[in-house]
């Protein structure tokens, strides 16, 4: 899922089979679909994505298949765009709303819910090369100046607001 921060338009991505056969029937018409984001922390760093459809920073993430449960969305999203494993460490929170509403170049609308899981990374990660150009670790104050969607600052405000927030190595 990646609004574009420009204009709120989604940048291409590859289309599920689940969802392709869903348009075939409904066409262009809004499309409510779940997702799994990773905030994925070492302290108070937080691990970012460059897509290279777009070349916009953004937390890991992806959709939700038929059948499967976030928790191991958000395992699989991230392996196959880093090669990393990670270990959750708790909800941060449930995402939709205007940022998250956007229209692929191609007229179909979309509107995401996303599930934000906290996450240390278990091993290394690189970036996948086919959706991901570059990972990099950066403060919050970092991140506000990288070329980004919005949408992810809502979403790292709540992971350092929360009272159970710490550096996952400390558990």
């Amino acid at each position: 899922m990646t609004p574009n921060a420009a204009d709120g338009r989604i940048d291409p991505m590859p289309i599920s089979d689940y969802v392709a056969g869903i348009r075939e029937r409904i066409g262009h018409d809004l499309l409510l679909l779940p997702g799994v984001t990773a905030v994925i922390r070492e302290g108070e760093h937080f691990l970012l994505a460059r897509h290279a459809h777009s070349g916009l920073w953004s937390l890991i993430g992806g959709g939700v298949e038929p059948g499967e449960d976030p928790a191991e969305a958000v395992v699989r999203e991230v392996h196959e765009e880093s090669g990393g494993q990670i270990r959750i460490v708790r909800i941060v929170g449930a995402y939709g709303g205007d940022s998250l509403m956007a229209t692929y170049p191609n007229g179909d609308r979309v509107g995401y819910v996303t599930t934000a899981y906290e996450c240390a990374l278990v091993g290394a990660a690189t970036p996948d090369r086919d959706e991901i150009r570059e990972l990099g670790w950066f403060t919050r104050e970092q991140i506000s100046a990288l070329p980004r969607h919005d949408w992810i600052d809502r979403v790292l405000d709540d992971a350092l607001r929360s009272p159970h927030s710490r550096d996952a190595r400390e558990r």
